[in-house]
């Protein structure tokens, strides 16, 4: 297993690399005062979707499970959100753990049979779980909660009046969104870069060596999926929330696909490839739409293509050689 250490130990925070950090939450806390209520909310969606990623990212990149299925525990976690809130009276920010904990359950429970699975026929279970998920939020027997093809419309929450500055709830929402990117973020690398990390990322390269060193390669995979699912299913909640709607067809497997798409294009095993692989996903689509009305997603695979030729490592990936060939 030591082998594998250099690729999740990461080194303690310097003094320019804090400084890095400090300089760029600065900005996130500046542009919702700069910026329209719309871009707020695309913001506030991008930062959403990064928790979704990083969770993904943990199962795939770290631990090497490939999901195509992960945008069910998205939609999980946003019915969860959505039925505590409309049928229940919770508050919204109550339901942002409850519903990671429901995700956290069921990923735990999917990843149990899974164990049999690898590569491409465990890609394929989780295929069937994305497609299926729809038609199972659809079922008559859940219509009273779920609102069947209709959906659950939220009720946008307003700013508590405890804040020392006037916030519209669109600027409210993405602070609160921040504070769970932050909170998850760090709670991800201080887990990544330690012995679950390793154990996930030697499981991942040589699994047989793993299970040979004491490993328990079958409850670590459990746990990774469980993670992950909690990781999606925050988001997913995070995503209703600011959205004010959930319904069936808003969680078809095109966005499990679209959460593949974000961590290919940030970078495997990166943290903070899921910021831009988060940025790609959320604002790519509309360029492409203001780009050209009759094939807006010809002009995103042309992107999408495009990325993966310059940056065939994501963009995290890039970044990283950019700098290497810079310090030489």
């Amino acid at each position: 297993m030591n082998a594998v250490s250099p690729q999740v130990r990461s080194p303690a925070l310097s003094g320019p690399k804090l400084i890095g950090l400090a300089v760029l939450l600065a900005i996130a806390c500046a542009l919702p005062f700069v910026l329209g209520n719309y871009r707020v909310f695309q913001l506030t969606l991008a930062l959403a979707y990064s928790i979704a990623l990083l969770g993904l990212n943990m199962l795939t990149g770290y631990n090497g499970q490939i999901s195509l299925g992960h945008g069910a525990f998205y939609a999980i976690g946003a019915y969860t959100a959505a039925v505590l809130m409309d049928k229940a009276g919770m508050p919204y920010w109550a339901t942002i753990p409850i519903a990671g904990v429901v995700c956290l359950v069921a990923g735990f429970l999917f990843g149990l049979p899974a164990l049999r699975l690898d590569g491409l026929y465990l890609a394929l279970a989780t295929f069937a779980l994305g497609v299926a998920m729809p038609q199972i939020l659809k079922y008559k027997g859940l219509e009273e909660w779920t609102g069947g093809v209709m959906g659950v419309v939220i009720v946008k929450p307003d700013p508590p009046e405890w804040l020392p500055i006037a916030l519209s709830q669109d600027q409210w929402l993405y602070f609160f969104t921040l504070g769970w990117v932050l909170v998850l973020f760090v709670a991800g690398w201080n887990l990544l870069r330690g012995r679950v990390g390793r154990a996930m990322v030697a499981i991942r390269d040589q699994p047989i060596a793993a299970q040979a060193m004491g490993v328990n390669t079958a409850m670590y995979k459990s746990l990774t999926f469980g993670v992950s699912a909690f990781y999606t299913g925050v988001a997913g909640a995070l995503g209703a929330i600011a959205i004010q709607f959930v319904a069936p067809d808003s969680f078809s497997i095109f966005l499990s696909l679209t959460l593949v798409v974000g961590v290919v294009v940030g970078g495997f095993a990166s943290i903070s490839g899921a910021f831009y692989g988060a940025l790609f996903i959320q604002f790519i689509p509309n360029i492409a739409d203001q780009i050209s009305k009759a094939a807006p997603w010809a002009i995103y695979g042309l992107f999408l293509i495009g990325f993966m030729y310059v940056m065939p490592s994501g963009v995290a990936g890039f970044i990283r050689a950019a700098r290497k060939r810079l310090k030489r």
